[in-house]
């Protein structure tokens, strides 16, 4: 799922969407896959206590409604995402998938806003073009999955 997503904003080809977008949006390197958990307490010991990963603490991000944990594995990361208050996107999701799951993933970008422009323009649909500031104080965007084969994908400022 993640491999045609990523192969499809990386194509260069006359049949992607728009007919070869991406090459123009920068992108870098896969930042973090994450994934919305029912018990953050839990989430964390299995990857700190058991697996042995690098964990930072929880961290709420009030903007987004989330706490969010991230594990560090050297080359990239995973980012534990838990709900933050009744009306956040994860516990919306936890609803549909009580046990958890991959919920994003994000990939780096050279400059955020030319690639929001670039791919609005191709027609993929982007959540909200106006970018936030995001877990690692960057701006962020997401697009919208039923562009990406069914994945919803974040893109990071460098």
């Amino acid at each position: 799922m993640f491999r045609r997503a990523f192969t499809l904003l990386r194509s260069t080809t006359p049949s992607s969407v728009g007919g070869g977008v991406l090459n123009t949006v920068g992108l870098g390197r896969l930042n973090h896959v994450a994934i919305a958990v029912p018990d953050m307490e839990a989430a964390t010991k299995l990857y700190r206590d058991i697996l042995g990963a690098k964990v930072s603490e929880a961290l709420p991000q009030k903007d987004h409604g989330v706490t969010t944990v991230f594990i560090d594995l050297g080359n990239t990361k995973i980012e534990l995402l838990h709900p933050l208050g009744e009306k956040s996107p994860i516990q919306n999701f936890l609803n549909k998938n009580p046990s958890g799951g991959v919920h994003h993933v994000c990939i780096e970008v050279d400059d955020i806003y030319s690639a929001v422009k670039t791919v609005a323009e191709k027609g993929i649909k982007v959540i909200d073009p106006v970018p936030k500031i995001g877990a690692h104080g960057k701006p962020v965007v997401f697009l919208h999955p039923k562009s990406l084969n069914g994945v919803l994908v974040e893109l990071e400022q460098k």
